[in-house]
C-alpha cells in the first residue's frame, strides 16, 4: 500500500479547480494501492479551511468534500510530536507521515523543504507526483 499525506493547500485547491491538485487527488483515491492518510487534527484543519467565510462556499459543496474525507482517507491518531520550528500548524502534516510510514506527503509549502530530515517520507509537490508517481503508474 502506497501511503500519502496531503497538505490542506493541495486539498483546498482541489476543491476549488479543476486541474491537478484534484487530477492527483482523484488518482490516489481511485488506486488501489493508495491510501489517503489523514489525523483528526488534519480533517479538522481541512474542514476549518473550506468553510472560512472568505469562500463563501455552499453547504452542499462543503458537505460533498466532508463525504470525500470521511469515504476516501484512513484516520490515524499520530502518537508522536515533532517540534518543527519553520511552521508549527504543520507539525500535524509531518506526525502524521512519520506515525504512518507514508511514502509520499504533497505539498506546496516550501517551509516543508527544511523538513524533508525529519521524516523518511518523500515530501514532493503536486507536479512532481504526477510526474514520477502518476505517469508512471499508469
Amino acid at each position: 500500500m502506497i501511503k500519502t499525506v496531503i497538505d490542506t493547500g493541495i486539498t483546498v485547491s482541489a476543491a476549488f479547480r479543476d486541474r491537478m491538485p484534484e487530477e492527483v487527488i482523484l488518482f490516489i483515491v481511485e488506486q488501489e494501492d493508495f491510501e489517503w492518510v489523514i489525523s483528526p487534527a488534519i480533517l479538522e484543519e481541512y474542514t476549518e479551511v473550506l468553510a472560512r467565510k472568505k469562500f463563501n462556499l455552499p453547504p452542499e459543496f462543503l458537505q460533498k468534500w466532508s463525504e470525500i474525507f470521511e469515504q476516501c482517507t484512513t484516520t490515524i491518531e499520530p502518537e508522536i510530536e515533532i517540534d518543527f520550528l519553520r511552521d508549527k500548524k504543520d507539525a500535524k502534516f509531518l506526525e502524521c507521515a512519520l506515525a504512518a510510514e507514508a511514502d509520499y506527503l504533497i505539498t506546496g509549502d516550501k517551509d516543508f523543504e527544511e523538513a524533508q530530515k525529519l521524516v523518511k517520507t518523500t515530501i514532493i509537490s503536486v507536479s512532481q507526483f504526477k510526474e514520477l508517481v502518476m505517469e508512471k503508474w499508469s
